[in-house]
């Protein structure tokens, strides 16, 4: 893809875009209520049905993807993405997608009793599944200039070894079970980790090797609205093995925006307390605003 089908019309001052954080914290909050959403388990069954039924209300077309994963020690994992297509029929589209499940593990717990919990997933789940549906409601008042798919995808945090077999099991099937024969989105953004209260995201260094001019037309957009204070323009001391990278190795142009300098991250103590309204409006604004910019 030309670095010029990327072009993009900022303007200098900041606009107001009309995503509602408050309403997105609401989402995410909605979540946890249900409980960790390990694949297979009770909360997992209700926060997919619920996506699903708040998708459906909001876009035109709502696929579920159902497969089956037996993982490396033998257990069968029952899992489902959730794409979302508003203008379906429209040629040119962006791709969104956050990941729905929650880890079965603490394993980054600093107390070795606490890391066989399971996490709650406030920032690593909920946040960016927030996000993807106050996008989908900010796009009902201010519509998009293109085709929007929001995908969110299952079992990105299962396995123990994101080397593995266990771990990014949506984004994989997706890339290999993608929507249409020739499917070729002008690029894709995964949003992960997105609500932290102290919100600082950098370009995550896959994303800049392999999509640079995706990087720069999601910076260039945080800066044209006032937020490179939270969007800062300078690589991550690390690259990050997320869903964005099934999807790179499928040919789409998709980047991590990702603040993955996060204490609680593969913690119990990723709860509803360490994400805010602020940040998801900052993220959402962003997201929103790449969409509907003139």
């Amino acid at each position: 893809m030309a670095v010029a089908t990327l072009a993009l019309a900022c303007h200098g001052d900041r606009s107001q875009t009309a995503f509602d954080g408050t309403v997105a914290l609401g989402y995410a909050k909605t979540q946890l209520d249900f409980g960790t959403r390990i694949p297979n388990s009770i909360g997992a069954q209700r926060t997919g049905d619920w996506i699903v039924a708040q998708m459906k209300s909001r876009a035109d077309s709502v696929i579920e993807q159902k497969f089956d994963h037996v993982t490396a020690k033998g257990d069968t994992l029952h899992l489902r993405n959730i794409l979302a297509r508003i203008h379906p029929a429209a040629a040119q589209r962006v791709l969104y997608l956050t990941h729905w499940d929650t880890r079965p593990m603490s394993d980054l717990a600093s107390d070795p009793a606490r890391r066989s919990l399971p996490m709650p997933g406030a920032n690593d789940g909920a946040s960016g599944v927030a996000l993807l549906i106050a996008v989908s409601d900010a796009l009902k008042k201010s519509p998009a200039n293109v085709g929007v798919d929001l995908l969110f995808v299952d079992g990105e945090d299962y396995g123990e070894d994101f080397s593995g077999p266990d771990v990014l099991l949506g984004s994989k099937y997706f890339a290999t079970h993608l929507p249409s024969p020739g499917y070729k989105p002008l690029y894709a953004v995964l949003w992960d980790m997105i609500g932290d209260k102290d919100l600082g995201i950098y370009q995550e260094p896959i994303s800049l090797n392999r999509a640079p001019e995706v990087v720069s037309h999601v910076w260039n957009q945080a800066q044209a609205l006032g937020y490179s204070r939270y969007f800062i323009n300078s690589p991550s001391n690390q690259g990050v093995t997320d869903d964005h990278v099934p999807l790179l190795d499928a040919g789409i142009h998709t980047i991590d925006v990702i603040d993955f300098d996060y204490p609680a991250h593969h913690t119990p103590d990723d709860t509803f307390d360490k994400i805010s309204a602020h940040s998801l409006q900052i993220v959402g604004d962003v997201a929103t605003g790449l969409l509907t910019s003139k």
